[in-house]
Formats: C-alpha cells, structure tokens, sequence
C-alpha cells in the first residue's frame, strides 16, 4: 500500500434542519467581533441566519455574490471585510459564495490576493492568520465545504486559492436547503458531484479511504441524479443523497485530487463562462475514452483496474468493466440533456488554448495516466 495523507474538516454536521446550527457556530468563532455574512443574491436561506446572528447582538456585514467569483471581486470583499473589522464569515450559498467566504476569510489577514494565487499570482503561503469561516452550502455539486481551496475567476483563467488553512471551521449540510432549486443548477451540481467522485476514484494519487467515502458517494449520485432531474427535489431522500455526494465528492477531491475532466472544465470554465458542472459532464465520456486509448498505448495494470472497478459501480453488472462504464455515463449525460461544447460556446479557434491549458493544469496532473496533447484534443472534438 502506497503512503497518504488525510487532510479532512473538523467539524462536519449534515441533516435535515441543521442549517440554523451555523448561526451559533459563527456567533462564538466571532467572539466580541463581527461576522461578514457572504450569500447570494437572494436571500431565502441567509436572512434566517442574519437574524438569528442579530438577535445574539452579533453585527452582520453582507457581502453579495453575483456570478463567478472574481479576483477584484474577492478584493472587494476583503475590503468590506477590513472596514467592517469583522472577525469571522459565514457563507450561505453555492460554491461561487462558499469559495468568495474562504478567499475573504483568507486574504483579509494576508494581503494581495495575487501573492497567493495560483498561475496568476505569485503562488505564495499563507503568513497571516485565516478568520475562522463557516459553510452553509445551498446547492449540492461543488463539495466548496470541505475543500481547502477556493476557484477565482482572472480574465478567461479559473485559478485557484490553495491551502489546508482554508478549511472551514464547521461545515452545515442541510440537505433541505436544496428544496425548490431549479432544473439547471440542480443537474448540473449533480454532475459535478458525480466527476468529482468518478476522478478520485481512478486518481493516481487515490488512497482507502477516499475509495470508500467515493463509493458511497457515487451510489448515492447515481441513485438520486435521475430522479431529481426528472422530479426535482421534493423526495427527501433526494435531497439526502444529492448533499451527501456532494460532501463526499469534496472530501474525496480535496485528499486524492482530480483528474483531466476538471483540467479541460476549469480551463474552460474560464473560457466560456458555461455552467462548471455542464462542462464536467461534457467532457467525461471522451476523456475516459481518451484514458482507455492511453492505456491501450501505455498499458498500466493499475490504471487499468482502477478504470474497469467503474464498470459494476456504474452499471450494478459484477461482469461491467470500463468500457460499459463509460458507455452507461455517455448515456446517462445524454439522457439529462447536457449540452455539447459547440453549443456552450466553444469555438474551433478556441480548441488549441483549451488544449494546452488543461495540459498544464494542476488536476490534470492527478489524472490516472498522461495523455497526449493528441488525446486531449481528440476528447475535446469529441465533446462537441
């Protein structure tokens, strides 16, 4: 067995009703401070926690996502933040506020986002103290709660934020949070919850216990991921298993990375400014084919049993081995109606910078085996 190393949250708490729990969280991490409250447009699921906060005698600062998180817009923040003096954040909301908390939470104590940023920034640790931040995800796809770094938006390049620091000091999974959530944003979380359990798994940085916490997680996808795109979230249990693979889809990629899907996404994520999780699921089935080519190419036993183990978790055949499991994914993509890339918005002059980016991403790097800038744009003209 391989050596590894676990970073993993410190205080998770996932149920039904649980949302209301971060509010005293907050309030004692801020002590005689305030809390800079991150959220959404909306304010369905934060003003409870706003009042609640407010009723303790704790002042609240909001600070309003709009979009994908960018890098003057977490600026911003951190401003708002400093003059506040706050001394803890709360973010309620999808992964583009959960990531601005962390980033906020962060920088506030640490200076120039592009000293630490990735790619553009000078990449530099974290020195200064990291206000304690709590998560209260609204959606289910991200895993942002339990991950250690936050994706910013500079020009047309996702970069990100990185460091065990950025771990939330108690992340509230309420699953009935995700009650009313339309079609679009709640498929295509789901997707992303389900490449970000299929990645770790055939990492080549995978460990035991990410395995386990992505098995779990890929049955509840796959059980629920149909179900809430046809009927939406009115079946507890949906809710329940779309939060619960959601969770584990970011334990899992923050222990045992991801792989060349979130490399082309990310790349194209800032490219297109196109739903993260559509993208995710209109890659998968073209870069594993392009996994299997590499394989076919450079064989690798281990990449390749980490590849056929998909076949009986995807498709419930003991017989199933990779192929059939990515014939079952291609269809279940299909089936949900996800877009292919043409129609996201990529262009054909566009096909070479997304290559070469993804190529040079960090997720990439955790990909089970390296493929070819060949490969890659085959998958890329294949996800059109």
């Amino acid at each position: 067995m391989k050596p590894f190393a676990l970073t993993l949250p410190g205080d998770v708490r996932f149920g039904a009703g649980r949302a209301a729990e971060a509010a005293d969280v907050v309030a004692r991490a801020a002590g005689e401070g305030g809390v800079l409250l991150v959220t959404g447009s909306g304010d369905r699921h934060a003003a409870p926690l706003r009042e609640r906060l407010e009723k303790a005698g704790v002042t609240v600062t909001t600070v309003r996502v709009v979009g994908e998180p960018t890098v003057d817009a977490v600026g911003d923040a951190v401003g708002t933040a400093r003059r506040a003096g706050v001394s803890a954040v709360l973010g309620v909301g999808g992964g583009s506020v959960l990531d601005t908390a962390k980033a906020v939470a962060a920088l506030v104590g640490n200076g120039d986002p592009l000293d630490h940023l990735e790619v553009v920034g000078r990449g530099q640790a974290l020195s200064g103290p990291v206000l304690p931040w709590v998560a209260v995800p609204t959606t289910a796809g991200t895993g942002s709660e339990v991950t250690r770094n936050a994706v910013l938006t500079a020009g047309r390049v996702k970069v990100s934020l990185r460091s065990p620091a950025l771990l939330a000091l108690a992340a509230v999974v309420d699953p009935d949070l995700l009650q009313g959530l339309p079609r679009d944003p709640l498929v295509h979380g789901g997707l992303d919850a389900l490449v970000q359990l299929i990645e770790p798994l055939i990492s080549r940085r995978a460990n035991p216990v990410t395995d386990a916490l992505a098995r779990q997680g890929l049955a509840a996808s796959l059980r629920a991921l149909p179900r809430a795109a046809a009927e939406g979230t009115d079946d507890p249990e949906v809710r329940a298993d779309l939060a619960l693979a959601s969770l584990l889809g970011g334990v899992c990629l923050a222990n045992a990375g991801l792989g060349a899907v979130h490399g082309l996404a990310g790349v194209a994520g800032g490219m297109l400014g196109a739903p993260h999780g559509a993208l995710c699921a209109a890659f998968l089935p073209a870069v594993l084919e392009a996994d299997l080519a590499a394989l076919r190419r450079a064989p690798d036993p281990v990449a390749q049993g980490r590849l056929d183990a998909l076949g009986p978790l995807v498709t419930g055949d003991p017989q199933a081995g990779a192929e059939q499991a990515v014939a079952a994914l291609g269809a279940l993509v299909r089936d949900l109606g996800v877009p292919g890339l043409t129609e996201l918005g990529l262009r054909d002059a566009d096909v070479d910078e997304l290559v070469e980016g993804a190529l040079a991403a960090s997720s990439t790097k955790a990909n089970p085996l390296p493929l070819t800038r060949e490969e890659f744009t085959t998958a890329v003209l294949a996800s059109r």
